[in-house]
């Protein structure tokens, strides 16, 4: 089967589950809603971080749509139909990892603008530049877009929505934070936190913008590469 129905037939099955259409929601009002309140107390030393602030949260619920939608595949036979339809599991794998990026990166797109808009109407004066601005609002784009992946990968592997997220969630909210708080240096190449380097006005790591996001989007592709791998070679 041709890559474009498989695209569409994913795409269907994520606009018609209402857990998904829910989690994409969640990822505008979670991040648009923690920044403002971020912005209201802000650190005027990074103005562009206290506008996207609420990314940290955000990227949770960018992280539950990624691993829901690979994770439902794997309840109650739903794989072995799917694999039924399209054999070539690979061509599938490529298909769902795409229909999960592009409606995240919609959606991050316009979450980007309406915290940079409602965070710049909060700030006044000392908001960010609206170049600068324009810069987070791609990049919280392009990192909750590669965290929903990752997780879409990381799902892929472990075959369980639940497994995926005991396994992300804990590690964003405690084990990023302690070992940031006992190395920065390793901390930086963490796939959350590399990503982030965008939503700052300056940053002291090694890192810069684009160069945290090509982290970020090194681990995606190794849990992508991994799912599919593991995909290939066990029993739907």
């Amino acid at each position: 089967m041709p890559f474009a129905p498989v695209l569409r037939a994913e795409w269907i099955k994520i606009r018609t589950l209402r857990s998904l259409v829910g989690g994409l929601a969640a990822i505008l009002l979670a991040t648009t809603a923690f920044s403002a309140l971020a912005a209201a107390d802000a650190d005027r030393s990074d103005p562009l971080y206290s506008v996207f602030f609420g990314v940290s949260l955000g990227q949770i619920a960018a992280i539950a749509f990624g691993t829901t939608a690979v994770s439902a595949e794997f309840r109650g036979g739903a794989l072995r139909l799917t694999l039924s339809a399209v054999p070539d599991r690979r061509r599938w794998f490529a298909a769902k990892a795409t229909a999960i990026a592009l409606p995240v990166l919609a959606v991050g797109l316009l979450t980007g603008l309406v915290t940079l808009l409602v965070g710049k109407s909060v700030l006044g004066t000392s908001g960010p530049a609206w170049s600068e601005g324009l810069r987070g609002a791609v990049g919280c784009a392009l990192h909750l877009t590669l965290m929903a992946l990752f997780a879409a990968g990381l799902a892929a592997v472990l075959r369980s929505g639940v497994a995926t997220l005991s396994v992300l969630i804990p590690f964003l909210l405690i084990v990023s934070f302690v070992i940031g708080d006992l190395s920065a240096g390793v901390a930086d190449f963490l796939p959350d936190r590399a990503g982030q380097v965008a939503l700052h006005s300056a940053w002291d790591g090694p890192l810069g913008p684009w160069s945290g996001l090509a982290v970020t989007a090194l681990w995606s592709a190794a849990a992508l590469v991994a799912g599919a791998w593991t995909l290939d070679r066990r029993d739907a």
